[in-house]
């Protein structure tokens, strides 16, 4: 025989029905405690106002953690507008900055074996990109609009066959003492370069490329030291 066990009704819940969007919170908590108190016999331990805190908290964390990314994460030449600005570095200290660039000029083997041989009709093609890249550095400040006009110290352009892949690996190095750095400089010295020896080989192949321009090292300022992952 089954034992017919007594249920207790439970009090409807003004809380979990109420539409009055002016319902008082202090006192939605304190009916739905009673309620948990008439089921389980004791109140729950941790109010929901804790609750709520923490999950407060936690938001904020996450939008201040959001905040600090953004602003390391800023363009430095884009203003608090969204308009294209040059870096003011009058704050900065003076300190040696060096870089070195580098890039590939793929020829082929028939524009190669011209260039190696030194057969191209315009002339010698690696000492006129090597001219070329140098020119190119003093002017980098006249190409590309927002980078600062400076003094440089030093620059040194080095072009070398590679005879397995049939290219020209071409090698910048810029140097200057002053309030910012000098990368710009130096993968434009092997751009310019670059595109100096495709002009000079042009006739022969319109297939040259240029490839793998990038920046290999820098020394100096405030970010400090730093060189590409071999």
């Amino acid at each position: 025989m089954f034992r017919r066990l007594a249920v207790s009704v439970l009090p409807k819940s003004r809380r979990l029905f109420c539409n009055n969007s002016s319902h008082d919170l202090a006192s939605t908590i304190a009916e739905l405690n009673k309620e948990m108190e008439f089921v389980f016999g004791e109140a729950p331990p941790t109010s929901l106002t804790g609750s709520s805190e923490s999950q407060r908290v936690s938001q904020d964390s996450e939008l201040i953690s959001t905040d600090n990314i953004k602003n390391e994460s800023k363009l430095t030449h884009v203003s608090v507008k969204g308009e294209a600005q040059m870096v003011d570095v009058s704050h900065k200290d003076i300190s040696k900055r060096v870089a070195i660039a580098s890039c590939k000029v793929i020829l082929g083997k028939k524009v190669f074996d011209l260039v190696s041989a030194n057969q191209v009709a315009k002339g010698d093609v690696l000492s006129v990109a090597k001219l070329a890249g140098i020119t190119g550095a003093k002017q980098t400040s006249n190409l590309i609009p927002l980078c600062h006009n400076i003094n440089l110290t030093h620059v040194r352009v080095d072009l070398r066959l590679n005879p397995d892949d049939y290219y020209v690996e071409i090698e910048g190095e810029v140097a200057s003492t002053g309030k910012t750095g000098v990368e710009m400089e130096a993968m434009t010295a092997v751009t310019l370069a670059g595109l100096t020896v495709y002009d000079m080989c042009k006739a022969a192949s319109k297939g040259i490329r240029i490839t793998d321009v990038r920046l290999e090292h820098k020394v100096g300022g405030k970010s400090g030291d730093w060189s590409r992952k071999k």
